[in-house]
Parts: structure tokens; C-alpha cells; sequence
């Protein structure tokens, strides 16, 4: 069983930046795999990145490929999320989720636990 915990969100001008963070409950965190979704108003949950257990391997949405950077202390049980260059559309309720079984992915239905979820809300 894992608990996840997002913190970090908050309200930032277009261009500004935001590090969110995802603490996790478990021993074996380090055996995760870790992702970022969001979900706009109206809109569905969908992918932003993902990190392998051991941290060296990544992968990005498009849409956010060259500004935000998916990383992981396993140490601390926690994974974070540095956002750069935010726009607007870049507004949402940002979740961590947790995968047990190995592979990155970016289907929400491959993915075993969820954090309850932090707003971002970039002004233009």
C-alpha cells in the first residue's frame, strides 16, 4: 500500500515557476515507478511525466517536453516536479501517481495509486 501526498501548487504569472512535490508512505517506494498527471476544468486526466524506480530514465508529455522536469529522491520518498516557463494552459489540478509493474507509462489506468492533487493556476 502507498499514500501519496502532493504539496506545492499554487498561483504564478505566465512565465513564472513552480517545484510541486509528491511524498510517499510505503517501504518500497523505491520500487515505483512515479507520474504526473493533470486535469484542466472539463477536461480529462491526462499525462505530464514519468520517472523510472532508479531515476536515470524519463518521459515527457509533448506539451511539456524542455520545461518541466520529472525527479525522485528515493531517500526521501519523494518525487517532484520542476515547472519552468509556465503558461497558462498549463493550469490544472496536478496529481502523483504510482506504478508497481515495470515500464514507464502514460495510461492512467496502468497506474495503482493516486495523491488527492495539487491546483496550479498560471495567470496570464
Amino acid at each position: 500500500q502507498v499514500q501519496l501526498v502532493e504539496s506545492g501548487g499554487g498561483l504564478v504569472q505566465a512565465g513564472g515557476s513552480l517545484r510541486l512535490s509528491c511524498a510517499a508512505s510505503g517501504r518500497t517506494f523505491r520500487s515505483y515507478y512515479m507520474g504526473w498527471f493533470r486535469q484542466a476544468p472539463g477536461k480529462e486526466r491526462e499525462f505530464v511525466a514519468a520517472i523510472r524506480w532508479s531515476g536515470d530514465n524519463t518521459y515527457y508529455a509533448d506539451s511539456v517536453k524542455g520545461r518541466f522536469t520529472i525527479s525522485r529522491d528515493n531517500a526521501k520518498n519523494t518525487v517532484y516536479l520542476q515547472m519552468n516557463s509556465l503558461k497558462p494552459e498549463d493550469t490544472a489540478v496536478y496529481y502523483c501517481a504510482a506504478r508497481f509493474a515495470p515500464g514507464l507509462s502514460r495510461a492512467r489506468g496502468e497506474y495503482d495509486y493516486w495523491g488527492q492533487g495539487t491546483q496550479v493556476t498560471v495567470s496570464s
